[in-house]
């Protein structure tokens, strides 16, 4: 390899390093400041194809696009007295990079000084807030004040509000256990008044039942008492219609179904008279009439 050859690369591989630490992109997403030994000279806030002096400049990058923020969850007192843990969150947008580098320089500082700052006026705020405005339309009304106060807060940052809302509002641990038990006595007593009610209604219900039920028994067996006499006088009837009929047959009958009935057991035994007329039949049967 020649000295000139060796010359030509070294050109080259010069030329590279130079072109590549010359330029560089601003992509879509991202703005950038150019610092000349730590010293901001030029902004680049919209994206395309861009140029520094190679190893003398160098590149801070911001977002463009907006930001989110989380302050941590906040305890205060309302101006009805009313105690709540409120939880908020904010978007926001770097819209003046050199002052934002100026001020606070990272996103990080960024963020723990917003955090301050929306608390602080979350406070404020809702302080001269009540429940009912939180709860209501005019809830609306409460953070766009919040944004407001914030917005001329981080104005000296560079940085611009575009929204802050309450994510979530609920009572202290202490509060809310005292609410649910109270609740929940509520709703034990609620029961106790639905099943004395039941009770009540169940009482009322057997008490119907059993008198309708009594009144029925007692029709049905005067019903079947009144179709027995009927029976009863039938049979009389009957039996005295068939005893007119031929009334020493009748009276024959009669006696048998009485020894029948009488005798109808192996061990029966009667201490009797032989001239009872319980055996007048007997004794004409073995006079042999």
């Amino acid at each position: 390899m020649t000295k000139h050859l060796m010359a030509i690369l070294i050109f080259l591989a010069v030329s590279f390093i130079l072109i590549t630490q010359s330029l560089f992109i601003v992509p879509e997403t991202k703005q950038v400041i150019v610092l000349r030994f730590g010293d901001p000279v030029r902004q680049h806030p919209t994206p395309g194809l861009k140029t520094k002096v190679p190893f003398i400049e160098n590149l801070k990058v911001f977002d463009r696009r907006v930001l989110e923020v989380d302050p941590p969850s906040e305890e205060l007192i309302l101006a009805d007295q009313k105690r709540l843990v409120v939880d908020t969150f904010a978007r926001y947008k770097i819209v003046d990079m050199l002052t934002f580098y100026k001020t606070l320089q990272t996103e990080s500082q960024a963020v723990t000084r917003l955090h301050n700052l929306i608390n602080s006026s979350v406070r404020s705020t809702l302080g001269n807030s009540t429940l009912n405005d939180i709860l209501t339309e005019k809830r609306s009304d409460v953070m766009n004040k919040i944004k407001e106060e914030v917005n001329g807060s981080v104005q000296r940052f560079g940085l611009s509000i575009v929204d802050v809302r309450i994510g979530r509002t609920d009572f202290p641990d202490q509060i809310s256990q005292s609410i649910y038990a109270r609740m929940r006595s509520e709703r034990d007593r609620e029961a106790k008044e639905f099943r004395a009610q039941g009770n009540e209604l169940a009482k009322e219900i057997r008490s119907k039942a059993d008198k309708e039920s009594i009144i029925l028994i007692s029709e049905a067996e005067k019903e079947a008492q009144i179709l027995r006499g009927e029976g009863d006088k039938d049979a009389i009837a009957i039996y005295a219609k068939a005893y007119n009929k031929d009334p020493k047959f009748y009276a024959f009958h009669r006696s048998l179904e009485a020894y029948k009935d009488s005798l109808s057991s192996d061990d029966t035994m009667f201490v009797l008279s032989p001239d009872t007329e319980f055996f007048n039949f007997f004794e004409k049967t073995l006079k042999g009439q």
